[in-house]
């Protein structure tokens, strides 16, 4: 027992930095977005979508019309504690390309100061039932049955 303070000295050491840790921020990258130094290869007006590919790979998103667009997209997320998730960067290289031949008219880069916030609306269909539940209806039409109805 002679050891017992030193034991306990341990034990409030290894509490101590264990919180500390729990308390760090966890950073996490997703997607991918070329850099400035790799788009510097691309010359708008020659490179196609071959010559992109060979230089910064294939995107995750492309544009919904004929494949007008290329788009690389990366976020960079901050993870503190019990509180939800925050980007705290984000980067959209969007490459566009025009005709049969896929030739790149504009290389832009956008930044998650660029976003913009989109309200959706949603809108409901009132139900024209109000304060009835569905049993109650169905059992309420139980009376309102009419054989004669059927043989007609």
């Amino acid at each position: 027992m002679a050891n017992w303070p030193a034991m306990v000295k341990h034990i409030a050491a290894g509490v101590l930095i264990v919180s500390l840790a729990a308390c760090s921020a966890i950073y996490r990258n997703h997607g991918y977005a070329p850099t400035d130094d790799e788009l510097s290869f691309l010359v708008v007006g020659v490179d196609t979508r071959a010559s992109v590919e060979e230089t910064v790979g294939r995107p995750s998103a492309t544009g919904v019309l004929n494949e007008s667009g290329w788009y690389y997209v990366s976020s960079r997320w901050r993870h503190f504690a019990y509180r939800a998730p925050e980007v705290i960067d984000r980067q959209v290289v969007a490459i566009s390309f025009a005709g049969e031949e896929g030739t790149i008219t504009n290389i832009e880069r956008f930044t998650l100061e660029d976003g913009q916030i989109v309200p959706l609306s949603r809108r409901v269909t009132d139900s024209s039932v109000q304060g009835i539940s569905f049993l109650r209806q169905l059992l309420g039409n139980i009376g309102n049955f009419n054989p004669a109805g059927l043989l007609n």
